[in-house]
């Protein structure tokens, strides 16, 4: 994690949050702590901390929709025509969930008009499951932060929370619990939420495509360039990375090319001859 001279003092700020609730009185001393073998839990805290966990349901809309009606619809029919009818979408830095749950269930509609317009002769089963057969859905979830994967986890928003989520979502996708809401059984099976540190080179791989919005501002340039080769190479062919709308890959990369279409913008992995 990056912090230029801009972010210096909200650095300072969180350091000195620890400090006094670890009843230290210097940074110096604060440092041994989290470089010795007592100091994992602590250096976890302060990941925390550090991390503005942000985050909501249909976050940037322009985008979902080049990913709801363009992108998705472009890999099912490609899929549908290859026979291979898997599906699999990181999220990585997923909070506390809301952006996998959005992917989940987008997918769970681009794949339910796909069977209207091409229905397949088989037994009717009721309920209808959320993935008609024979397609697979895998969204694996992670983040660095072990508090919002069990929030992810568990599942279950506030009413303040479930403000971007209209009617017809709830309704078919949450269960209300007295004021609150939670993701439905079908949908949470679709997604594995997990610890994973981008720095490492341990990362989920074959993903059709890779949502990771708001995450590489906490890097400075040469860790960025460092980790848009691993999205790369944990892409699919002709896969697809998603970033923040105030994050971009231009001057960073030649082994992506934009995408763009009303507002929303993608990356498109671009096969690279060895």
């Amino acid at each position: 994690m990056f912090f230029d001279a801009r972010r210096a003092h909200f650095l300072q700020d969180r350091l000195q949050r620890r400090l006094r609730e670890c009843r230290m009185d210097s940074f110096y001393s604060y440092y041994r702590l989290l470089i010795s073998a007592e100091g994992k839990h602590e250096l976890a805290r302060l990941l925390e901390d550090l991390t503005v966990n942000e985050t909501s349901f249909f976050r940037n809309k322009a985008q979902l929709e080049l990913f709801h009606k363009h992108i998705l619809d472009e890999l099912i029919r490609k899929k549908e025509a290859s026979g291979n009818r898997g599906l699999r979408i990181w999220s990585a830095g997923c909070s506390t969930g809301q952006e996998a749950y959005t992917i989940a269930m987008l997918v769970a509609d681009a794949l339910g008009y796909h069977q209207l317009r091409m229905p397949r002769p088989a037994e009717t089963t009721w309920p209808k499951p959320l993935v008609p057969p024979p397609w697979t859905v895998e969204i694996p979830a992670s983040d660095i932060s072990y508090s919002v994967l069990r929030a992810g986890q568990e599942g279950i928003y506030s009413e303040h929370q479930m403000a971007t989520v209209d009617y017809n979502y709830r309704l078919r996708y949450f269960d209300k619990v007295g004021e609150r809401y939670a993701v439905k059984t079908a949908v949470k099976e679709l997604i594995h939420f997990d610890f994973h540190n981008l720095k490492t080179e341990f990362l989920p791989q074959r993903n059709d495509v890779i949502f990771c919005r708001n995450v590489m501002m906490y890097f400075d340039e040469a860790e960025q360039r460092r980790l848009i080769e691993k999205f790369h190479r944990c892409l699919a062919p002709d896969g697809y990375l998603l970033v923040g709308h105030a994050e971009s890959l231009l001057g960073l990369t030649d082994k992506f090319a934009m995408v763009y279409r009303d507002s929303g913008t993608a990356y498109r992995r671009i096969e690279v001859s060895e």
